[in-house]
């Protein structure tokens, strides 16, 4: 597999953080840049512990056919808990936070400017069936990209 490159790079001071071929939902974890896009990087960052504790929802968008009801969604109805992608982007989340304290930026002044999902590789498999066949049983894997930037006040 070839380098990514990111999607955009923004001309303020800015960290950043990718997380390569995950295997997790595309479509939960678009869900869940759409909802954390704009966000305080420490608020973001209490609201994936929430989804993973099952205290809070993500609300589902675009992807919400066949999708329940959730207690707690201001301005939406539909919505889930996907805790796996949500682990998985809190750790690209913490990366970007450490990134950005290394480049001497506060913590508590960072802001997502950017978090965005690619498609990546399908990891083929097959499953055995009865009589000498076989189904294909195939893996998607998720890009995610974050950037962060320094907000001044």
């Amino acid at each position: 597999m070839g380098r990514l490159n990111y999607s955009l790079t923004p001309a303020e001071r800015s960290s950043r953080a990718m997380g390569m071929e995950l295997h997790i939902s595309p479509k939960h974890a678009r869900e869940i840049c759409r909802t954390l896009r704009g966000m305080r990087a420490n608020r973001a960052r209490d609201y994936l512990e929430d989804v993973i504790a099952l205290k809070r929802p993500v609300p589902f968008k675009r992807y919400n056919r066949n999708v329940a009801h959730r207690h707690g969604l201001m301005g939406w109805d539909a919505g889930r808990y996907p805790e796996k992608a949500a682990r998985e982007v809190l750790k690209v989340l913490d990366n970007a936070i450490a990134n950005g304290e290394y480049k001497g930026m506060e913590s508590e002044k960072l802001r997502i400017y950017h978090a965005g999902t690619l498609t990546g590789r399908t990891i083929q498999g097959w499953m055995p069936r009865a009589m000498g066949r076989a189904t294909p049983k195939n893996t998607q894997t998720v890009t995610i990209e974050m950037v962060l930037t320094e907000v001044k006040s």
